[in-house]
């Protein structure tokens, strides 16, 4: 079995994000760039997949040359080899030209599952995975919360619904799964894994080698971080009187109920 896991290099929780002089991005400066957390789900699950059916597992990733990290790690645990496409403006990509980008490389690998962490912790647009199968013409299923290989045609597949509902479905291979976090245990790379990084092909191409003409359907105008703010209410009365004041407080300010 051939699976493709698309993975995305990000900032980690921990760094402090500083908007640059033309608000336009994140000064990349002093930032602590990662593997996206749902992409390793999606990577590990790719990783179990092979050792019950063998088979090869691909990494591609789209982003600047930063991503050779995450790439290297994403080979160390157990990728057999990787695919970075080189763009430095990838953040200003739609959804749906970062689908069509991806999608028209890997189309010519023909493989039988892609692999997707939900969504990327910084955008959080849960789109790429649904777009490219769309692109590609094959199955999908979002949220997915466990796998199971049927035959060399079909894969079984566990999705989570509301209210701690869950629903099994058969799709036909080839299919693009958006991998939800917690369905496995991402393993750690062994010093092993380590050293084989350098004998595993990375292979290079650039974006616009792949789309040229992309029109991007948008643009940002302004980046801006969320205000920060506190204030204080001193809610005085009788019992019904402070019950009411902070279900109205909750409601029509605060904005939590």
């Amino acid at each position: 079995m051939k699976i493709c896991v698309l993975i995305k290099q990000v900032a980690s929780e921990d760094s402090s994000l500083i908007i640059n002089n033309e608000k336009t991005g994140i000064e990349s400066n002093g930032i602590n760039l990662i593997t996206n957390e749902p992409d390793s789900y999606a990577l590990e699950e790719a990783l179990l997949l092979k050792e019950q059916t063998s088979g090869e597992v691909v990494i591609c990733t789209l982003g600047s040359e930063s991503c050779n990290q995450i790439i290297k790690d994403g080979l160390a645990k157990g990728a057999d080899r990787a695919i970075h496409i080189t763009c430095d403006s990838s953040e200003k990509l739609s959804p749906l030209n970062i689908a069509k980008i991806i999608s028209k490389k890997i189309n010519e690998e023909n493989f039988d599952l892609i692999l997707s962490g939900l969504q990327s912790n910084d955008y959080g647009y849960a789109q790429i995975g649904i777009l490219i199968s769309e692109i590609l013409n094959c199955s999908h299923a979002s949220l997915v919360m466990g796998t199971e290989i049927l035959n060399d045609n079909s894969i079984k597949v566990k999705r989570e619904l509301e209210n701690g509902w869950f629903q099994w479905s058969e799709l036909d291979l080839p299919s693009s799964l958006s991998i939800q976090s917690g369905i496995n245990e991402p393993r750690y790379s062994t010093l092993k894994g380590i050293m084989s990084v350098k004998n595993k092909p990375i292979e290079t191409c650039n974006s616009d080698e792949i789309y040229s003409d992309l029109n991007n359907g948008y643009v940002q105008k302004e980046l801006l971080l969320p205000k920060k703010s506190k204030e204080t209410y001193k809610i005085e009365g009788s019992t019904d009187e402070i019950v009411t004041n902070v279900i109205d407080i909750l409601k029509n300010k605060i904005k939590v109920i």
